[in-house]
């Protein structure tokens, strides 16, 4: 028996929910919260995501997809892998205002849950692995076709990326200004030489 069929734009709403958890983490967003921003009764909201945790999986699931998908998609047509991972981070200054106040949504999330949900958390933290792979696979591959000429271990190049892509989440709250976090970026991008 098919359920009823859906009356709202599952990507409208989805993009409503995420933005929301975004802004508020996912603690303090109640259930009434999501209810309002999302334009769905309880009814619908539960036929259609279960509960507050299950949307927040899926969210979770289609932002870092956005995100990393994006990124992985460039990597492999891209003359200069190491080039296209610069540029990645040159990003995090041109983002909006918005976007710079709200930081990084896996990161905020891994903080906020650490001492919380562990299921929700080490999700997050899966996600941000997928990232710092990324990084390591593609060092390699710079490393072995001469582009970047450290001898530095690609696991620990990864993480020290990763590390300056959760700093610099932070710092564009405190600094959300381009030409502030320009010179911050390019000083730690001299690392991939």
């Amino acid at each position: 028996m098919a359920g009823r069929p859906s009356i709202f734009d599952e990507e409208k709403v989805l993009d409503k929910a995420t933005e929301l958890f975004w802004t508020r983490g996912y603690e303090a967003t109640s259930l009434d919260d999501l209810l309002a921003v999302m334009g769905l009764g309880k009814s619908s909201f539960y036929h259609a995501f279960g509960s507050k945790k299950k949307l927040f999986e899926q969210v979770m699931d289609r932002f870092s997809n956005d995100a990393t998908h994006r990124l992985a998609g460039d990597l492999p047509t891209h003359p200069r892998p190491m080039e296209r991972i610069r540029e990645f981070f040159r990003e995090i200054a041109d983002s909006g205002w918005n976007k710079h106040k709200k930081g990084c949504f896996m990161g905020n999330t891994v903080v906020e849950l650490t001492n919380g949900d562990r299921s929700l958390c080490t999700r997050a933290i899966r996600r941000l692995e997928r990232m710092e792979d990324l990084f390591r696979h593609y060092i390699g591959v710079a490393q072995e076709s001469g582009e970047l000429r450290t001898k530095e271990d690609p696991v620990v190049l990864a993480r020290y990326l990763q590390t300056m892509w959760n700093g610099l989440n932070i710092t564009r709250r405190m600094h959300p200004d381009p030409a502030a976090l320009r010179p911050l970026i390019e000083l730690q991008l001299q690392i991939l030489k």
